[in-house]
């Protein structure tokens, strides 16, 4: 059996870090097991789905590195939905209801009022063809139910382990509205059968749902159809509130585009929070496919915080090479070259940091001149011609041993000086970036 997994946004709105998540889960289970994956758009919502929306999902996964196989949209297999709701009807599992939702909220009221469950009373299986057809000459228009066995459904969770729901504690689901739209479970099974969806991994917001979705799938594709189903914990953000489409701060687009983390960054922390591997960066996709397990998932919801996200990506940012970034810098006019790259990376957070070192290189910088007199003896010394790696512990030395300073009443000085900052890379490898001529005009005042 080849693996096939699937990830199934809809374009309402831009993806957060609890979508990523599920995505990045579905994509690291099917790679390490030479896998494919489908990209599923759920845009049977024709009012709220976009087709700008379904292009952010896209360049959003891309930009992660989480790429899939397969790609369609459910609103091209309107056709196909219609079949299996005829089948369904045909085979006596769908069938026609007419309550109000006022009607049906009156119903559960009295069912808790009475220490009942609030579960639909299938009283539209009792009503007559003429009872159904009275109701239509009023006006009302059915939305369909699946009628469910009533029994133990049980499976064996990636997850959470051996599983169970007795379906007679849940209402019918009802799977077409009354102005014949499709909720998400008709469609959603189908497609999964169609697409030969081995796996389903998914938040465990949806494990109330499965026994209504293993019985729809033995209805359409007979027993033992329904693929095996893993529901891991759901990613809260740091005060435990569910995270939020809304909540553009934690969008991939704003971490992305405003934040400047890097895609592994993000792949790093979210497959790793909740589980029991310790939470550091990895160097590859390849490296995070290695170890993943779903065994190692916590049955408690994780945490999102983005203090350990910015932690990570300084981790990552530290150790990129001149060539993984040579193209970024030079979008933000911040590319010094090598050296300069090397020089300043261990001080960055992100990659867009480098632009105020580039500058401080570059000038022109006010420097911070608290004894003008040292400085100026400072200046004196300073080595003619190019600087080199070594240039800095030569000119130190001779100031040293002209003016008898050391330690930080050395070395804090001249860094004021040169930079304006009291800390920052190493005056080793900064100062010849910076040059003698511009040197020397710093440690006499001057703002260049």
């Amino acid at each position: 059996m080849t693996v096939k997994v699937r990830f199934a946004p809809s374009p309402t709105g831009r993806l957060h870090v609890g979508n990523v998540r599920t995505a990045l889960m579905n994509v690291l289970f099917a790679r390490a097991q030479g896998g494919k994956v489908l990209l599923r758009i759920d845009d049977t919502d024709l009012e709220r789905s976009t087709a700008e929306y379904e292009q952010g999902i896209k360049d959003d996964l891309t930009w992660l590195g989480l790429h899939w196989d397969e790609t369609f949209n459910q609103s091209h297999h309107f056709d196909q939905y219609e079949a299996a709701k005829a089948r369904l009807v045909e085979a006596g599992y769908l069938y026609p209801c007419y309550e109000t939702e006022d009607e049906l909220e009156r119903k559960r009221k009295i069912q808790r009022a009475q220490g009942k469950p609030p579960v639909y009373d299938r009283a539209a299986l009792s009503l007559t063809e003429a009872d159904r057809a009275k109701l239509e000459a009023e006006g009302r228009t059915p939305h369909w139910r699946f009628k469910l066995s009533g029994g133990r459904i049980e499976w064996t969770d990636l997850v959470r382990g051996p599983s169970h729901i007795e379906t007679s504690s849940v209402s019918d689901p009802i799977l077409i509205r009354a102005d014949g739209s499709y909720l998400y479970t008709l469609p959603s099974v189908v497609d999964d059968l169609d697409a030969a969806i081995t796996h389903i991994i998914r938040g465990e917001d949806h494990v109330t749902n499965s026994a209504a979705q293993i019985e729809i799938f033995e209805a359409l594709g007979g027993k033992g159809a329904a693929p095996q189903m893993g529901h891991h914990p759901l990613l809260v953000g740091k005060d435990g509130e569910k995270l939020s489409k809304r909540l553009g701060s934690l969008s991939v687009q704003g971490l992305r585009e405003e934040e400047g983390i890097e895609p592994l960054a993000v792949l790093s922390l979210l497959a790793k929070l909740g589980t029991s591997d310790p939470v550091e960066p990895r160097g590859s996709f390849e490296a995070l496919a290695a170890d993943f397990d779903l065994a190692k998932l916590s049955r408690t919801p994780a945490r999102f915080d983005p203090a350990e996200l910015e932690r990570l990506n300084a981790k990552l940012v530290h150790d990129l090479n001149y060539l993984d970034v040579k193209d970024k810098l030079a979008a933000i006019n911040a590319d010094g070259g090598e050296a300069f790259w090397n020089a300043v990376r261990a001080n960055l957070t992100r990659v867009r940091d480098a632009a105020e070192w580039r500058q401080l290189v570059d000038g022109p910088v006010t420097p911070v001149i608290e004894d003008a007199e040292f400085c100026a003896a400072a200046a004196g010394l300073l080595p003619e011609g190019t600087l080199d790696g070594d240039s800095w512990g030569a000119w130190t030395g001779a100031v040293k041993a002209a003016t008898g300073r050391k330690g930080k009443d050395l070395f804090m000085p001249l860094r004021l000086a040169l930079t304006g900052q009291p800390r920052g890379p190493e005056m080793a490898v900064l100062l010849p970036l910076i040059g003698a001529d511009k040197a020397r005009a710093r440690l006499s005042g001057k703002t260049v």
